[in-house]
């Protein structure tokens, strides 16, 4: 709204092709997100698209800087997990602890407070404490029964992290229960179980293979696999001459 209203028809046009390609096409996103910034680089929304694009390809130290120009802007702290994301990224782990135990994290709603708890768990890791890890992950949120977005990512990162310390039968356990709450497929939860249970796939085209399975154990479909929760069904309208300022 605080743009002239042709300029704004423009940015928005390319933070729709930002949003539509993120998980696909990530490459394509980042592109476009950086025409949106060079057309509105003081509007909050672009700085953070152009952060989540970067983020996407991996270039967590601009990605880094846009979250944190989007969070001057507006004060929010909604961003705060995802920046200690990115400082994990750049090889700072022990960077991600801090701003976990920081006054900001008590101001995320509960989805946040969730991401932030991955956040420190993964960072725990980096550092090769497994157990930390582990105790970082157990919460009321974990122990829970109900079912929220983010409920199959905590209790698979859970899995997990029981797997990587050798508790093959505990982390069997909490990826069955992160295949149950995973009505999504945000996860690759089955395929996990799978290999825990010594089952083999083979692509079904395989002539070599015949397109049998080997082993005992009987086939099954791979579950598809996600990064962010709470993901919307994508267009897959593209623009196919690349981002413009149309």
């Amino acid at each position: 709204m605080s743009l002239p209203k042709t300029l704004a028809v423009d940015v928005a046009r390319n933070l729709v092709m930002v949003a539509r390609l993120l998980d696909e096409d990530p490459e394509q996103a980042y592109t476009y997100s950086r025409v949106a910034l060079r057309l509105a680089s003081r509007v909050a929304a672009v700085r953070e698209a152009a952060g989540f694009a970067a983020y996407a390809t991996q270039k967590y130290s601009e990605a880094l800087a846009e979250f944190r120009a989007a969070r001057r802007m507006t004060g929010s702290v909604d961003l705060w997990p995802v920046m200690a994301d990115c400082e994990r990224g750049l090889g700072r782990p022990e960077r991600a602890l801090a701003m976990a135990g920081e006054p900001e994290v008590r101001k995320l709603d509960k989805a946040g407070q969730v991401e932030m708890r991955l956040v420190a768990a993964g960072a725990r890791r980096d550092m090769g404490q497994l157990d930390a890890a582990i105790v970082t992950l157990q919460s009321p949120e974990l122990a829970s029964n109900a079912v929220h977005a983010w409920t199959p990512r905590l209790r698979y990162a859970y899995a997990d992290a029981l797997l990587a310390a050798g508790r093959e039968d505990e982390a069997r356990e909490w990826f069955g229960r992160a295949l149950e709450a995973d009505k999504d497929g945000v996860t690759d939860a089955s395929d996990r179980l799978a290999e825990l249970d010594g089952v083999e796939f083979v692509d079904a085209l395989d002539e070599s293979k015949g397109g049998v399975e080997r082993g005992d154990a009987p086939a099954a479909d791979n579950a598809p696999a996600g990064e962010e929760c709470d993901a919307e069904d994508k267009d897959d309208t593209r623009d196919e001459e690349g981002p413009s300022e149309v």
